[in-house]
């Protein structure tokens, strides 16, 4: 049987295994194989080189000239092979890539991840901020934060955080009027808009009836850094989470008034492709998270 002269690679490793044991018998034990399929795979490498490779003696084989011309470059690349599939499966296991919505990549991933780098020194972090609910099961990437109510189809989706929310300002701001006394007194100030109902939904769990119209001085739409840099510059009073803002809070740049809270009802989630739910990097990179991040306010979805 004449064999077509593409590159013959699964008959070459049947070649090299048997000359490197000198024995049928042993190579197709290494192999998985039957001895009869790896004779057809020699028959079929003989066939496609047009010359014999073995000289077939009473219990023992010897390679033939032809043979000992192609055994050392065989052998070579097959170490090559090897040695660049260990490199492949290091380099994947020793790289964490981590996508993440913007506003937590860069106000609380980037700033820790350092832990998690002295904690895991064999892992070395790739972190890149990208759009909402990444599918990891088409686009790269080992693990992505997403948030959302209901976790994303697909996905292995792990809780790691939700946060609450109260109104915050600058003390200049709040000075202005004289102090903030009680909750109705925030209704004498602007309010910047995140265009969504919280103020009301705040105003009516901090006990003020009647709460009526609220004035927006300054539209952020989803952008929490605008929010909060504008409560800074004293343009009106936001909606923060003390997890972004605690060092503005800290330092006096904001104040937060009251001990009353709202949820805005998400989940920031752990995803990854469900096929990887024991890599051991991404079983290290949640266990970090969940030891770093403030515990769950709330059940998820």
């Amino acid at each position: 049987m004449k064999m077509s002269k593409q590159f013959p690679l699964n008959a070459l490793r049947v070649f090299e295994a048997v000359a490197r044991h000198g024995s049928f018998t042993r190579a197709s034990e290494e192999l998985g194989m039957t001895q009869t399929a790896v004779s057809y795979q020699i028959k079929l490498l003989e066939d496609n080189i047009g010359e014999a490779l073995f000289l077939r003696q009473t219990r023992q084989i010897a390679l033939t000239e032809t043979g000992e011309r192609l055994l050392p470059k065989t052998r070579e690349g097959f170490e090559l092979l090897r040695e660049a599939v260990a490199l492949a499966r290091q380099t994947a296991e020793d790289v964490l890539e981590i996508h993440s919505t913007p506003t937590f990549a860069s106000h609380w991933l980037a700033r820790h991840l350092g832990k998690f780098q002295l904690k895991y020194p064999h892992i070395a972090v790739r972190l890149q901020r990208s759009k909402n609910g990444r599918d990891l099961n088409r686009e790269s990437g080992d693990v992505a934060i997403y948030i959302s109510a209901k976790p994303l189809p697909g996905l292995a989706c792990d809780p790691i955080l939700n946060l609450n929310y109260t109104p915050m300002l600058s003390p200049a701001l709040a000075a202005s009027i004289g102090g903030i006394h009680e909750p109705a007194d925030l209704l004498k100030l602007p309010w910047i808009s995140a265009g969504d109902d919280w103020p009301m939904e705040w105003l009516t769990a901090a006990g003020v009836t009647s709460p009526g119209k609220i004035t927006n001085q300054f539209n952020a739409f989803g952008a929490l850094d605008l929010q909060a840099g504008a409560a800074i510059a004293g343009h009106g009073i936001a909606m923060l989470s003390s997890f972004y803002v605690a060092e503005d809070l800290l330092t006096g740049r904001l104040i937060q008034p009251f001990d009353v809270f709202v949820s805005d009802g998400e989940t920031y989630w752990l995803t990854y492709p469900t096929s990887r739910r024991n890599t051991s990097k991404i079983k290290a990179f949640h266990q970090w998270l969940k030891e770093e991040l403030p515990p769950l306010t709330h059940d998820a979805a």
